[in-house]
């Protein structure tokens, strides 16, 4: 049994709070007091509480306001707490100890055999980039990544840990075929359970293999990837959350970008004529740029994020690569 520094124990706490509120500012407190780290869904104390609270007792995960002065019953509280004091004690991210991380407001399982998601590209597929319905951005309305997603026919999930966005490509391109790959067969079995749990499963086909290999000659109208890309600094210096996360996943070389260069080097051979390449790679652009002084990256905008996502096409690859 564990305590904070007011010697506080989870079962104090839940015999002694008796609201969602008084659970999240509960929750803020001792995430201050840890000074724990986030990154996986939240980025500070206050959003951190409100959805391990809300996601634990299966209460919609935006939807705070009605609920707010709700009181609890023991069993509620008592399980709340322990959750809070779990996110310190253990310092394991909150989605690995509720089974659950969103993108895009669509639920998917996690544990500790992937990582817990967190891609700018399932902003991208849902932005007017694709298809050009931005809901009013006229930022994008006079430009798409892809024109029409009802004519992609085939789509490449690599690196696809969870299956997430695998299950989102099947959703934005209602007529494509989704290949999703994955070295580790752990994950793959992640993937398995949340393709299920999508109603793609007649769409959606899981690989293992490394990179493009099990994929054999196929090729596709538009790939996706989220590889593996902390640099070898980075790794050495995970805080606590991030080392509960599978290595594989995240270590990508000196520089991090060892995965990234085979993906541009065998990419071009498995996208069609009019097909092209969607991947996020963290913050090594400048590093790209340099090494790659023929490649006309096209930088995607996100709205946490710039540097960070690129779009090149068979054409752009084939002709700027190495």
């Amino acid at each position: 049994m564990t305590t904070n520094s007011l010697g506080i124990t989870a079962a104090d706490a839940a015999a002694e709070l008796r609201t969602i509120r008084d659970l999240i500012r509960y929750g803020v407190s001792r995430f201050n007091e840890a000074d724990i780290d986030y990154g996986h869904g939240t980025s500070n104390a206050f959003d951190e509480a409100v959805f391990m609270v809300l996601e634990g007792l299966n209460l919609p995960i935006d939807q705070l306001e009605p609920y707010l002065d709700a009181r609890l019953t023991s069993a509620e509280r008592q399980k709340v707490a322990g959750l809070l004091h779990a996110r310190v004690d253990t310092r394991k991210p909150a989605s690995y100890l509720l089974n659950k991380a969103y993108i895009q407001g669509i639920p998917f399982y996690v544990d500790e055999r992937v990582i817990v998601p967190r891609s700018y590209i399932g902003e991208i597929l849902f932005s007017g980039l694709i298809g050009g319905d931005d809901s009013g951005d006229d930022d994008t309305d006079d430009f798409t990544l892809v024109e029409d997603p009802t004519a992609v026919e085939r789509v490449l999930d690599l690196c696809t840990g969870s299956g997430c966005l695998a299950i989102l490509a099947a959703r934005i391109f209602p007529e494509a075929q989704v290949d999703a790959v994955d070295l580790s067969a752990d994950a793959l079995e992640v993937a398995k359970r949340n393709v299920a749990d999508s109603g793609y499963e007649d769409r959606i086909a899981l690989h293992h293999g490394d990179l493009f290999a099990p994929l054999k000659n196929r090729k596709y109208d538009v790939i996706i990837t989220n590889p593996p890309y902390v640099d070898a600094d980075a790794m050495a210096n995970l805080p606590p959350e991030f080392r509960h996360e599978p290595t594989m996943a995240l270590a990508s070389g000196e520089d991090g970008l060892d995965i990234v260069r085979r993906i541009l080097k065998e990419a071009p051979k498995h996208l069609t004529p009019e097909g092209g390449l969607l991947c996020e790679f963290g913050t090594g652009r400048e590093i790209l740029e340099a090494e790659y002084p023929d490649l006309d990256f096209f930088w995607v905008e996100t709205a946490n994020s710039f540097g960070e996502v690129f779009w090149l096409t068979r054409d752009q690859l084939k002709a700027g690569g190495k």
